[in-house]
């Protein structure tokens, strides 16, 4: 009985990324809109960037909000914020914790992206769209890691971060090294 039920949360995890893979291939195939001018490509850029930010600092303000609210309703212990050794509180007073040191690991990559894109200029409508699904991927992420919890669902949204970012990367690296050159030269 156990082996079916993985077999399915797998299944349905699988079918899930699927589809996220069928709308980041979308994306990634969109045409590229020239940039109308140097400052509106670089506020377009900036907007997820800031999004994430905000995410970021929301999720923070849980944190401390969770935290002060079980110490008061006697859920959990000084202690435990002195040491992180004793007297562990409830699952659900540290989820914030968790997600927030999640928006503090992952998300540099995508800072360096993007500093690195508003740097040479070299970005297109392409990659602002990729940042936005990049961005929405971990509102969703902190969505149900702090809601319900539901890990297969939230490694989904995990790697479909992961996939989006590492698409963020590679054509990052194509637009700046000229990848294409030095692929013919080896062959």
């Amino acid at each position: 009985m156990r082996t079916n039920t993985i077999g399915a949360t797998y299944l349905m995890v699988g079918a899930i990324l699927a589809a996220f893979v069928a709308v980041l291939v979308a994306v990634v195939r969109m045409t590229s809109a020239p940039a109308q001018n140097v400052e509106g490509a670089a506020a377009a850029l900036i907007q997820p960037v800031v999004a994430l930010v905000v995410l970021t600092a929301i999720v923070g303000l849980m944190m401390v909000v969770y935290r002060n609210v079980a110490l008061i309703r006697g859920k959990a212990s000084g202690l435990y914020f002195k040491t992180f050794t004793a007297d562990m509180p409830a699952e659900w007073v540290e989820r914030p914790t968790r997600t927030y040191m999640n928006l503090l690991e992952l998300p540099v990559l995508f800072y360096v992206a993007c500093l690195l894109m508003l740097t040479t200029g070299r970005f297109d409508s392409v990659q602002v769209s990729l940042a936005w699904v990049f961005v929405i991927s971990r509102y969703v992420h902190a969505f149900i890691y702090i809601g319900f919890n539901y890990v297969p669902l939230r490694f989904a949204a995990f790697l479909a971060g992961v996939f989006t970012l590492a698409v963020i990367w590679t054509r990052l690296a194509e637009q700046n090294l000229n990848w294409h050159l030095l692929v013919g030269a080896t062959s």
